[in-house]
């Protein structure tokens, strides 16, 4: 079994219904281990088909729906009004609302650490699938580089304490202790399937997901409006970020040196930003979806990282990710400059770089694809809310960057396709639909199959009289048989099949990482090129790439992390 829900069918049909205990050890209508302590927060009994049922699910999961839903409506009614209409929601408006969701969730983290999880009975399953070590360390590292954006943060906003609403200053500090709390809780915690107080757990954890995405969705905000470049006769310059920075405009001046240079600091680091308050999500997410699950976790194996066996693959990518990261310093600086031979010989050199890039991604996804049919892998059985939200975020956020290649399409061919410019910007943005396609097929392939187990560790047996030179070190750091023998492991070659599923996933990881870095980080040819703005005109451009493109850079994060877990279970 690879992690699934304890059998439905294990049950002959009972006309009564027989309540267990909410720990899930009583199996029979008789009471169990356990009963009597999971009365509190309601029991788990079988239907007349012989069914497992929880009685509080669907009233617990429609309360912390409610929650998730009215936090995120009123949440986007702010953001928007503070964007569009200032003058009546300021930004000190949108950020008390933000620091009451933080000291809210926050207070619930500690309190579930402190006394639901330390009851007796609380956490007796835990889904291994869920939070592995590589998505917990990808919130650490993305949680460490949050910390040092509120620092710089708070050190811009003291510059401007004298003349601005102290709130500007409270919202980063609260939001650092938030990601503290948050990190230590979900690294602990993110495994646990929780059997007491289940409708409480639902709405804290619904909680805390309409939270990181509120912060997820400000600070896409403030990045899309801070790299939005406004049409200008003149010159071409960036709206200024109404939603985060002091109005400077009434003439509140900075108290020292250094403000604008914390600010160009900060935003060089909302990218890790935004994909840590994702990661939350995604990981509060499976927390809520396996409160009460019961989960029979025999069978499960860890999966040890170790790039023995494949080397073209990963050399490769790592020729792509260095030639893309090259590519990106020498676009940003000649787009710098403004001068409209160096912004098309720019454009030029994107265009071919990332087309080259994307038609090796299609190839090596088809390839990977028809490995996939040679190999005929069995696909994974059971209830698994880790692989489902894999699969449904991975296909939901590619419309993002799907749908900013399609409006590209129409748009140069609607105006003729003129110019070698925009001729490559066309095959770009047709590569790029075929690419997403392959790839995502590709990843919910390598997801969707049973993972295989190495047994290429094989063991040679010899007589423990024969192994007696054998110094103690090496004999401790092996494994005793029953007979008398002791077991030495000896590596296998990789089959051929699976060494070609590891290559092809590490090349497109590598691959996943240069396409994130180039947007996350700034490079904006949607807007510099102007075939977009002069089609749609300004502010429908501006809605379609400012909407399209966070959920095209969330995309190629997501596909880093499947690609990881394929190149694991490959």
């Amino acid at each position: 079994m690879n992690g699934r829900e304890v059998p439905e069918a294990a049950v002959t049909q009972v006309a009564t219904v027989h309540t267990v205990s909410e720990a899930g050890l009583g199996l029979g209508p008789g009471p169990g281990p356990g009963v009597g302590a999971g009365t509190r927060s309601g029991s788990f009994a079988f239907s007349s088909t012989g069914s497992w049922r929880d009685s509080t699910r669907s009233w617990g999961w429609l309360l912390s729906g409610a929650v998730l839903v009215n936090v995120l409506v009123l949440g986007c009614a702010l953001v928007g009004g503070s964007v569009f209409n200032a003058r009546y929601i300021t930004s000190v408006h949108l950020q008390v609302f933000l620091v009451v969701l933080l000291v809210a969730t926050t207070g619930w983290m500690i309190f579930y650490q402190a006394y639901t999880c330390r009851e007796e009975e609380a956490v007796l399953y835990k889904d291994f699938h869920a939070g592995p070590v590589w998505l917990r360390g990808g919130l650490v590292l993305f949680g460490i580089c949050s910390l040092i954006m509120d620092v710089f943060k708070i050190a811009f906003y003291v510059g401007f304490a004298h003349c601005n609403s102290p709130v500007y200053i409270v919202f980063p500090v609260l939001q650092a202790i938030f990601i503290l709390v948050q990190t230590y809780f979900l690294w602990i915690n993110a495994k646990d399937c929780v059997q007491v107080q289940r409708n409480i757990t639902r709405c804290g954890l619904m909680l805390t997901l309409a939270t990181n995405l509120m912060l997820w969705m400000t600070a896409v905000t403030e990045e899309s409006l801070h790299q939005t470049v406004f049409p200008n006769d003149t010159s071409r310059r960036r709206l200024s970020v109404k939603a985060s920075v002091p109005d400077v405009d009434s003439g509140c001046e900075c108290s020292h040196k250094a403000c604008s240079i914390f600010e160009e600091a900060s935003f060089y680091l909302y990218p890790f930003n935004i994909e840590y308050s994702l990661f939350a999500s995604a990981m509060a997410y499976v927390m809520w979806k396996n409160v009460g699950r019961l989960v029979d976790d025999h069978g499960v194996h860890e999966h040890r990282f170790h790039m023995r066996d494949v080397l073209l693959g990963p050399a490769s990518g790592l020729v792509v990710l260095l030639a893309g990261l090259a590519t990106f310093v020498v676009y940003k600086v000649e787009v710098a400059s403004n001068e409209p031979g160096k912004r098309d010989t720019a454009l030029t050199m994107y265009y071919v770089a990332n087309t080259a890039t994307v038609s090796l991604m299609t190839v090596v996804a088809v390839v990977g694809c028809a490995m996939y049919r040679l190999e005929q892998r069995e696909h994974a059985m059971g209830k698994n809310p880790t692989r489902s939200l894999d699969v449904g975020l991975l296909v939901g956020a590619s419309i993002g960057q799907l749908t900013v290649s399609y409006f590209t399409i129409v748009a140069v061919l609607a105006t003729g396709v003129r110019g070698h410019v925009n001729a490559l910007n066309l095959a770009w943005s047709i590569l790029t639909v075929l690419e997403l396609c392959a790839q995502n097929v590709f990843i919910i392939e390598g997801l969707r199959r049973e993972p295989h187990q190495d047994t290429r560790r094989a063991s040679i047996f010899s007589n423990l009289l024969a192994m007696h030179a054998h110094d103690e070190r090496r004999r401790s750091s092996n494994v005793l048989t029953p007979r008398g023998s002791i077991a030495i492991s000896v590596h296998k070659a990789l089959p051929w099949k699976r060494k070609v599923l590891k290559e092809i996933s590490a090349f497109l990881l590598l691959s996943n990482v240069i396409l994130w870095i180039i947007p996350a980080f700034g490079a904006r040819p949607q807007f510099d090129n102007p075939i977009g703005m002069e089609f749609y005109q300004f502010s429908m451009w501006v809605a379609v790439v400012n909407v399209g493109l966070p959920f095209g850079i969330f995309y190629r994060m997501h596909s880093v992390a499947s690609l990881f877990e394929v190149y694991l279970t490959s």
